[in-house]
C-alpha cells in the first residue's frame, strides 16, 4: 500500500475512535442515498448532496432534526446556524467584513503570533511539541479576542467545558436534553456576560466591531456563540490530523523541500478529514434526492465524510479535492462564512512546522467518544 494510503488509513482509525458505533454505521448503508428508519434520509454522494445544500426551497436549517433543534434552545433564533432566506443573507452580510482577508489577518497575526513563534522556538530546540495542547491553546487565543476575554481567561477548564456542549449531539440525538441544554445555555451565558460587556465597549473587540457594523446586541451574542461552538474543536482536530497525514504520507520533507503544492495538500488534508463529518437538513416541501422522495419532516442527514473519502486516499499530487469546490465548508447560501479564519489559523501553524524538513511523530493516541473526530495527543520533534 502506498505512502499515502497508510496515512488514509490511520487517519480513519481516529474517525472510529470518536464514533465506534456510527462510523461503521453510515459506512455500512449502501447507495448514494437511502431512508434509513429511526435515523433520517442519509446522503453519501457529492453531487446529490451538494444539490441538497443549494436548494433551499425544498431544504432548510429549521425544522425536525435540522440544526435549529439543536442550537435555537442554546442561541436564540437569529444565528446563521439556523436561518434561512432573507434575514440569514441580511446577517450573513453584516459579519462579512469580520472575515475579509486584511481583518483576519491581522486578527490571527495578534491572536497567535506569539503561540506560533514559541512553537517554531520548540521545535528548532527539538523538543516534543503536543500538536493537539498547541491548536487548543491557539484556540483559546481565538475564542478569547472574539468574546472579548482578558488574555488567558479562557482556560484549558473552560475549553473543556465548551467542547462538553458539542460532545452531547450525536445522529441518534435531534435535540439535547433537559439537563444537556441547562448546562450549554449555562456555559454559553457565562461567555455571553463578557461578549455584553466588549459588545458596549470601543471596537477593539469583536462584539464590539459587530456593534459598529449594525448588529443588534442580540444579534452579536448569538453570534459569538455560534463561532464558539463550531470554530473551538474543528481547527484543533483539523491541525493535528493534517500534520499526521503529511508526515505519515512523506509529503511533510516534499512540501518543505518544495512548497507548491502546500495548497493542495491542505485541501486534500480538508477532503480527506472533514472536520464537520455530517450536516442535517429538514425537508420543507415534496421533492426527490436521487431515487428517494423525501416529503416534509423528515431529515436529511449529509454524510459529508463518506461523500469527500470516497474520491480516494490523501495524495495532494493527484489533487481529487478540486473537483469537490471546498465542500466540506458546505456550498450556496450556507457556505461557512468564517472559512477564511480557518485558512488563515492553519497556514500560520504549518508554515512553522514546513520549516522543518525532517518532522516525527513520537506519540499519538486518538480522542475518544467526541463529535469532531480528533487526536487527543499528537506529539511531534523536529
Amino acid at each position: 500500500m502506498r505512502a499515502e494510503g497508510v496515512a488514509t488509513k490511520r487517519d480513519r482509525a481516529v474517525v472510529r475512535a470518536a464514533h465506534p458505533l456510527a462510523f461503521p454505521l453510515v459506512s455500512a448503508i449502501p447507495g448514494p442515498v437511502r431512508r434509513v428508519p429511526g435515523l433520517g434520509v442519509v446522503v453519501k454522494d457529492a453531487a446529490l448532496l451538494r444539490g441538497v445544500l443549494m436548494d433551499s426551497a425544498h431544504f432548510s436549517k429549521n425544522g425536525p432534526g435540522a440544526p435549529s433543534d439543536l442550537w435555537t434552545p442554546v442561541l436564540g433564533p437569529r444565528v446563521l446556524l439556523n436561518m434561512e432566506g432573507a434575514d440569514h443573507l441580511a446577517l450573513r452580510r453584516q459579519l462579512a467584513p469580520l472575515f475579509s482577508p486584511a481583518f483576519v489577518d491581522g486578527f490571527v497575526a495578534e491572536s497567535l503570533g506569539a503561540a506560533t513563534a514559541a512553537l517554531a522556538g520548540e521545535l528548532a530546540a527539538s523538543r516534543p511539541v503536543d500538536l493537539v495542547a498547541h491548536a487548543r491553546r491557539g484556540a483559546s487565543r481565538v475564542i478569547s479576542r472574539l468574546v472579548g476575554l482578558d488574555e488567558g481567561a479562557f482556560d484549558d477548564r473552560m475549553f473543556a467545558r465548551v467542547s462538553a456542549v458539542t460532545g452531547y449531539v450525536t445522529l441518534a440525538r435531534p435535540r439535547l436534553g433537559p439537563r444537556q441544554l441547562a448546562s450549554a445555555r449555562a456555559i454559553l451565558g457565562e461567555l455571553g456576560e463578557h461578549a455584553a460587556r466588549a459588545y458596549a465597549g470601543d471596537e477593539s473587540t469583536v462584539p464590539g466591531r459587530m456593534r459598529a457594523l449594525g448588529l443588534d446586541e442580540r444579534e452579536a451574542l448569538g453570534a459569538v456563540g455560534a463561532f464558539v461552538l463550531t470554530g473551538t474543536e474543528t481547527i484543533v482536530s483539523y491541525l493535528p490530523r493534517l500534520v499526521a497525514l503529511l508526515v505519515d504520507s512523506g509529503w511533510h520533507a516534499r512540501l518543505a523541500t518544495d512548497p507548491s503544492a502546500t495548497d493542495a495538500a491542505i485541501a486534500e488534508g480538508l477532503r480527506v478529514t472533514t472536520p464537520s463529518p455530517v450536516m442535517l437538513r429538514a425537508v420543507t416541501a415534496p421533492t426527490r434526492i436521487g431515487g428517494v422522495a423525501v416529503r416534509p419532516g423528515d431529515r436529511v442527514i449529509l454524510g459529508t465524510y463518506w461523500a469527500d473519502t470516497a474520491l480516494g486516499a490523501f495524495d495532494p499530487e493527484a489533487n481529487p479535492a478540486a473537483s469537490l469546490k471546498q465542500l466540506w465548508f458546505g456550498a450556496g447560501a450556507h457556505y461557512c462564512l468564517g472559512a477564511p479564519l480557518a485558512m488563515a489559523q492553519i497556514r500560520l501553524a504549518l508554515d512553522a512546522l514546513l520549516a522543518h524538513p525532517r518532522l516525527a511523530i513520537t506519540r499519538r493516541a486518538s480522542a475518544r467518544g467526541v463529535l469532531i473526530p480528533s487526536y487527543a495527543r499528537l506529539e511531534v520533534r523536529a
